[in-house]
């Protein structure tokens, strides 16, 4: 007979099973603080009981672990500053989706050679996660199936679903059963409705195939995941950070029975693809979070410790220290000034507030 399966496949290679994997690398101490802490502030945040806002900062996608372990110990110092009015969570994207071809992120490719050793990605994925927690700084990454976070989702804060695959029901079912929340950012043309979609898909329970701790591919039973928040990214009709903008949102969110907060990407189509101009939409979010918008819970900036992007070609022991090579990045300067400048414009401290003289500040880092 004829050959009519696998005709396209070149190999089918085993994969390390997550539990093991997981023993190789495993949680401490330290690092589930950070995650347990954070979470649960991520979470009041959302709820509106934390009165912080919340920015989710860092590298467009890691390629690099000694720069990104050097970015999150300065981000570390600033989150101390501004942790009284600011809760930051460190971008460490380590997987891209892309619209034709390129680079698929750390995890498929760590040696930046289209090799695609991805159980390496894997475990330097993991280490990754490991690093920045151990510094105190809670995770943000973009899950793009449902396998990888078996391996790495216990390090993870915040997770996102793209533009490209908040349509997808896979990854409505995936982010139903995710142990964090979970954004979901407006299609690249710019609608809402699909994210919308996926917030209410995603709060429901839902199976679907995916594997378990030791690999074995398995049916997966979800509760739903009532943390979903919409992130506005803007698309191909122009920014979406506006004041008129933001309403829209916040009222269709009410329409569908969900929570009007929303969290704005000042990156993409909100800077028209040009990364200089983050601090303009980022400015101007800012200024509507001041003048009392509290549906306003989040910004997004994508930042590296230098500006700019570089091309990734066929010789990476050439790429310049702490440059992006997907998306343009503002450079540390500019980032650490962006957050303290917000730090200031958000006045006295939220919870001291609302808690008064006689009250206790419980969220991360206020105490210090």
């Amino acid at each position: 007979m004829q050959q009519t399966q696998n005709i396209n496949i070149r190999g089918l290679h085993p994969l390390i099973a997550p539990r093991d994997l997981l023993s190789q690398f495993p949680m401490t101490e330290t690092a589930n603080k950070t995650v347990v802490d954070h979470r649960k502030a991520v979470t009041e945040i959302l709820k509106g009981h934390d009165k912080r806002i919340l920015v989710v900062v860092g590298p467009c996608s890691i390629h690099n672990s000694d720069s990104c372990l050097e970015y999150a110990e300065r981000l570390k110092k600033v989150s101390d500053k501004v942790a009284s009015r600011i809760q930051i969570v460190m971008r460490v994207y380590f997987e891209k989706p892309r619209t034709t071809v390129g680079w698929k992120g750390l995890i498929n490719d760590p040696h930046l050679n289209d090799t695609f050793d991805i159980e390496t990605g894997l475990g330097l994925a993991r280490k990754i996660l490991l690093g920045v927690a151990e510094i105190g700084v809670p995770a943000a990454t973009e899950v793009l199936e449902p396998i990888t976070p078996q391996y790495i989702a216990d390090l993870v804060t915040l997770a996102s679903i793209g533009a490209r695959t908040t349509e997808s029901p896979t990854h409505r079912q995936m982010a139903s059963g995710l142990s964090m929340p979970v954004g979901f950012k407006n299609g690249t043309d710019g609608d809402l409705q699909i994210a919308i979609d996926a917030m209410e898909a995603a709060r429901h329970p839902h199976s679907f195939v995916g594997i378990d701790e030791e690999g074995h591919t398995a049916v997966v039973q979800t509760n739903g995941n009532p943390l979903g928040h919409l992130i506005l990214r803007g698309g191909r009709t122009g920014s979406n950070y506006g004041a008129a903008d933001l309403k829209q949102a916040s009222e269709r969110l009410v329409a569908a029975g969900l929570s009007p907060r929303l969290l704005v990407d000042c990156s993409h189509a909100n800077s028209n693809k040009d990364f200089k101009k983050q601090s303009i939409a980022w400015r101007d979010v800012v200024a509507q979070r001041v003048a009392g918008n509290d549906d306003i819970i989040g910004l997004m900036l994508e930042s590296n410790l230098v500006e700019g992007k570089q091309k990734l070609d066929n010789n990476a022991s050439q790429l310049a220290y702490g440059v992006s090579i997907t998306d343009g990045c503002i450079g540390w300067e500019e980032t650490a000034s962006l957050i303290l400048e917000a730090y200031e414009a958000l006045g006295a401290d939220p919870m001291a507030q609302k808690n008064g003289a006689a009250g206790t500040v419980t969220h991360a880092g206020a105490n210090r």
